[in-house]
């Protein structure tokens, strides 16, 4: 039985105070770092770029899963290797050769993700999903936090389990946006194996607790 990952987004720490949120993750139940890459051309917004990332993965202890919100992410696949990132999503809308893309990735030596925007269905993976090592699942519309869930996403991440299952896929599913306690044990009744968690676990009181919480709810 695959163990249920929780993925902080540091996309809501504290970028005064970056190396302390990176320590409170690395020191948490959490499993995976998430970042959030954006060019302000395939999202309306800018997120952090090469320099951040090099330095949060200084003090990182976990993995580093990186997700490009960006045009043409060809470009940058060995840039992001050189900066450790251990998986490497693109998105399907910014991808003209997707299969030649996930080989490229896999080639440097990290794991291939895809995400998929909430209005793309999962059924355009069908011809990719063997090659496909983790399909992230937009939840909400990217290129800003804090925004609510669309509840379409259950019946969705229940339709990508079932080509999964059919094509003999290792594919992990992973949901970014609008993760809380609420809906996360649903996600993973669903089929999620990973859930990316930014504003609420980061705006909590006590982000720590609210990661543990969160794997307990999941386990």
């Amino acid at each position: 039985m695959q163990e249920k990952l929780v993925a902080p987004s540091l996309l809501a720490a504290d970028f005064a105070n970056i190396q302390r949120d990176v320590e409170m993750v690395n020191q948490s139940e959490a499993d995976w770092f998430h970042l959030d890459v954006m060019d302000g051309v395939f999202v309306p917004n800018i997120s952090f770029g090469m320099p951040v990332i090099q330095a949060i993965a200084k003090h990182a202890k976990k993995t580093l899963d990186v997700h490009l919100m960006i045009v043409d992410p060809d470009r940058y696949i060995k840039t992001f290797a050189d900066l450790g990132s251990d998986n490497l999503t693109v998105h399907y809308e910014a991808c003209t050769h997707l299969h030649r893309t996930l080989q490229a990735i896999k080639a440097e030596g990290m794991k291939a993700g895809v995400a998929l925007n909430p209005h793309t269905s999962v059924k355009l993976l069908e011809d990719t999903i063997q090659d496909i090592d983790l399909v992230c699942l937009m939840s909400v519309n990217p290129g800003f936090g804090g925004q609510s869930f669309i509840e379409n996403t259950y019946q969705k991440v229940s339709d990508l389990k079932n080509i999964i299952e059919r094509k003999n896929s290792k594919a992990l599913i992973e949901i970014d946006g609008g993760v809380n306690a609420t809906n996360a044990r649903k996600l993973v009744d669903a089929g999620a194996d990973i859930l990316v968690a930014g504003s609420f676990v980061f705006k909590s009181e006590n982000p720590t607790g609210t990661i543990k919480n969160l794997k307990e709810t999941i386990a």
